[in-house]
């Protein structure tokens, strides 16, 4: 079995070497949480450009209403996960810079 990082047995667990330094586990979190709401970011823009193009493909008023509400909703929501991801992902670079890569 392939592993990204080391492991060492511990009391019948196997747990990353990782998370066997200070920090080491709440850094990994944080990369997850950083890499989860990039992901969220990318997928809800997807989602807006997909409304819009079928918005202009198909020219009628009913889809244009489609892509005002979807835009105006995503923009909340695009608002909130910017608002965590900016701070987490300086944070990470922090982290990242004191350990040393």
């Amino acid at each position: 079995m392939s592993h990204d990082h080391p492991t060492r047995e511990a009391g019948g667990e196997s747990e990353s070497v990782e998370a066997g330094r200070p920090g080491g586990r709440a850094a990994r979190y944080l990369r997850v949480a950083v890499y989860s709401l990039g992901v969220l970011l990318a997928l809800s823009l997807l989602t807006v450009g997909s409304i819009a193009i079928i918005a202009e493909l198909k020219g009628t008023w009913h889809w244009q209403l489609h892509l005002e509400t979807t835009v105006s909703y995503m923009a909340v929501f695009v608002g909130w996960v910017l608002a965590a991801l900016v701070p987490l992902t300086v944070l990470l670079g922090v982290v990242r810079w004191r350990e040393g890569g």
